[in-house]
């Protein structure tokens, strides 16, 4: 269809089930992209699948834990021997856990780090060589706002998603000449299964909606079209950037 924006291009996205992967894996869809959409849930991803096919899109459903290199090994020959090429990678994989320092346990920092941390670099790295390949592709990692500023909680989520603000920069400049674009989406407090329980508590009292000027939390599909921009021809000349979409939380 004229005028799609990603008309064409092959399109991997990790975490596709999450409020984020699902309104982006759909936007893109609708956007032209042939897709490849990846989930350690693989009954979610079946359907959201279904829900691509039925608007007219390409797409292959792939489980993935984004920690396990043979997994990450295994859905890229998927993606080469379907397509022979990627155009672009969305890494949205990330799990969250609330307690600061001393509280928060060592197996759930090492786990928050290996989906989050770990996860977007070893997508990358497993990627890159058919990045390059296509001659124009572009990485758009999912860092947060809590990878810009401090909150006095979540310390293992806020030290990865940290790590992903600078991991995305250092490799926009060591790719820059090679084709390929790589930058962060920082959303802010954003309607998605993940808070779901808290915002259900907390509604507009939340302390963070309390400091969003906007008073409330984002809807997915308004951090969608972040991922569209950097993802489409649109943004050919933006790498290392940081993409705020957070309701004005990070403008004091």
């Amino acid at each position: 269809m004229a005028g799609q924006r990603l008309n064409g291009k092959v399109v991997l996205i990790t975490g596709a089930t999450g409020g984020l992967g699902t309104a982006t894996a759909e936007l893109f869809a609708r956007e032209g992209a042939r897709l490849v959409i990846t989930d350690v849930a693989e009954g979610p991803l079946r359907d959201l699948a279904g829900r691509i096919e039925a608007l007219g899109a390409e797409v292959i459903a792939a489980p993935l834990d984004v920690s396990s290199v043979p997994q990450w090994d295994d859905v890229i020959d998927l993606v080469r021997n379907r397509f022979g090429t990627l155009n672009v990678l969305v890494n949205l994989a990330g799990i969250v856990d609330w307690p600061g320092v001393e509280d928060t346990s060592e197996d759930a920092w090492d786990r928050v780090i290996a989906v989050n941390q770990k996860g977007t670099w070893l997508g990358m790295k497993a990627a890159l060589p058919l990045l390059r390949g296509s001659g124009n592709a572009s990485v758009i990692n999912t860092s947060s706002v809590l990878g810009l500023v401090g909150s006095g909680s979540a310390a293992a989520y806020q030290a990865s998603k940290g790590a992903v603000r600078l991991l995305s920069k250092t490799a926009a400049v060591e790719y820059a000449r090679q084709g390929v674009r790589v930058n962060s989406v920082h959303p802010g407090v954003i309607a998605t299964p993940m808070i779901q329980e808290i915002l259900d508590e907390q509604g507009d009292q939340q302390p963070d909606i309390q400091r969003t000027p906007m008073r409330r939390a984002g809807r997915a599909d308004e951090v969608a079209p972040a991922y569209l921009f950097l993802a489409c021809d649109d943004s050919s000349f933006v790498t290392g950037s940081e993409l705020v979409v957070d309701g004005g939380l990070t403008a004091y």
